[in-house]
């Protein structure tokens, strides 16, 4: 059986902009009443299967005849250009970017650093970079402040560079990098040139890394490397270059757009604010209820498969729609309700099956300290303009906000 969009929506080309800042566009709403698996068309050109029921995008992301290789042809083209994407094909791939035993090879070295009982040890040190950014704040002469640059960016890109062994004193340098290779409305050439610059810089770190070595995870995978005789430098840099944009990028939209849904919601962060100890459901929820990296789960099929009673041919491509599943009211009951309370660790903001998010537990570990010292240690926090008012990243493949201004 196969299922396909007809009427208003047959025309329909996504991705398309959340029509309200914090609810997901209602075309989105339409295709998943009418069927959770729908062929669409992509801005990008040609078509693809849409995932935006909970249950069918959990099966495809765990099922292994759907393929994460940029390489195979019929992988979807949802946020890259075809320009962009024959440059990425050309460099060494990332564990993302791979399947089965060969994903499994490249995740089992790195996946150690970012257990939860290791991360654990890092707490103290998040506080204290926590702790640091927001005494900056308080000392601000003028108000408001952009909470953006003041605490969401700066956090996770310090706590991400003590990690990896790169200097933080080229923050801006591949903040700013990553902020043009992932916002759609980049030129091709200019994406480009964002992604070849971070790939050199990460290569020159990694270069450095290999003769002057510390105690850090990049320093680590050389060692390792060359004691089992498997110095692989392309693929380091590959790697490298994943956890550096990813393990900022991601963690700093999602600390300002959970601070937006908090504080626009009082009754809520009252919850957590008299009882932090339900500040890790919050952070469960606030990532359910805002599913930043909507659209990012692109797969291509290795064979022909049914999921749902659909029919999905080998070499057909499918995008599950994160942001849609997670606000599937058959799964989540009145979905639009953000519920602190809820106990939604069965979301898939950080995806699903072997390619779930490598660094979720430090970005959960993150939120969590964040939201904690903010509110505690600034009660009286609020937004200095309506939310509705706030730029919010429409133009950009991971969602949030481009400034955050805060007073109190």
């Amino acid at each position: 059986m196969t299922k396909s969009v007809d009427g208003e929506l047959a025309g329909l080309e996504l991705p398309v902009e959340r029509g309200c800042p914090f609810t997901p566009p209602a075309a989105y709403e339409r295709l998943r009443e009418k069927a959770p698996i729908n062929r669409i068309h992509l801005v990008s050109g040609g078509e693809a299967w849409w995932v935006s029921g909970h249950e069918e995008g959990r099966a495809i992301l765990a099922d292994g005849r759907f393929s994460s290789d940029k390489r195979k042809a019929g992988f979807p083209l949802f946020n890259v250009d075809a320009a962009t994407l024959r440059q990425l094909r050309s460099q060494p791939p990332h564990m993302l970017s791979m399947d089965g035993n060969e994903h499994a090879a490249a995740r089992r070295p790195v996946i150690g650093e970012f257990t939860v009982k290791r991360l654990a040890a890092l707490r103290p040190r998040i506080q204290v970079i926590v702790d640091r950014f927001i005494d900056d704040m308080l000392a601000a002469d003028q108000r408001p402040v952009d909470l953006v640059q003041a605490l969401s960016l700066p956090v996770p890109s310090l706590v991400i560079c003590e990690l990896l062994g790169a200097p933080y004193t080229d923050h801006d340098f591949f903040q700013g990098r990553t902020a043009v290779a992932v916002r759609r409305t980049s030129s091709p050439q200019d994406r480009q040139r964002a992604f070849a610059e971070l790939r050199a810089y990460i290569d020159d770190v990694l270069t450095r890394k290999e003769s002057e070595p510390g105690d850090d995870l990049f320093s680590r995978q050389i060692a390792r490397q060359r004691q089992e005789g498997t110095l692989d430098h392309a693929g380091l840099v590959s790697l490298a270059f994943l956890l550096l944009t990813a393990g900022h990028e991601t963690t700093a939209n999602m600390i300002s757009l959970g601070v937006v849904g908090l504080l626009t919601h009082p009754e809520q962060l009252a919850l957590i604010t008299a009882d932090p100890g339900k500040t890790p459901m919050a952070v469960e929820e606030l990532l359910r209820y805002f599913a930043i990296a909507d659209g990012v789960t692109s797969r291509v099929a290795t064979e022909d498969v049914e999921i749902g009673g659909v029919s999905i041919k080998a070499g057909e491509g499918v995008i599950v729609s994160m942001l849609s599943a997670n606000w599937d009211p058959a799964v989540f009951k009145d979905p639009g309700e953000l519920d602190v309370e809820r106990g939604a660790r069965h979301h898939i903001a950080f995806g699903f099956g072997p390619h779930q998010c490598l660094g979720q537990n430090l970005a959960r570990m993150e939120l969590q300290i964040v939201f904690d010292t903010l509110f505690r240690r600034i009660p009286t926090l609020r937004l200095a303009v309506p939310a509705e008012e706030l730029p919010f990243k429409s133009d950009a493949v991971i969602y949030g906000v481009h400034e955050l201004p805060v007073t109190w």
